[in-house]
């Protein structure tokens, strides 16, 4: 499961216990479209150790501005509202994978 994150959710999200990796990405940006099937592919994965959360820098460019994000798609892992690591541009799911089980064994 995905959470769609707005404004008003962003800073709950981010500081729930179980870490959170959000995706910051657009409509009109092809490497994000990309990403998305891999991203939601990957959610079911990790069931229980990591949330995984979507953001439209679109709809809420203050959150995406707040957080500094320059490049999309971005993936920022968040642990007790704290920036864990980020990883920018498209991945590929064996590439993502390996990416996202090095910072869960990090935190």
């Amino acid at each position: 499961m995905i959470l769609e994150l707005t404004q008003d959710s962003f800073q709950k999200e981010i500081n729930a216990a179980t870490p959170v990796i959000v995706d910051f990405w657009a409509s009109w940006c092809g490497p994000c479209k990309m990403m998305a099937p891999v991203f939601e592919e990957l959610s079911g994965e990790y069931a229980g150790r990591l949330r995984f959360g979507k953001l439209s820098t679109e709809d809420y460019p203050d959150v995406a501005e707040g957080q500094g994000i320059s490049g999309i798609p971005c993936l920022i892992v968040f642990k007790d509202g704290a920036e864990v690591e980020r990883i920018v541009g498209f991945a590929p799911r064996p590439l993502l994978k390996q990416k996202i089980d090095a910072i869960l064994d990090k935190i």
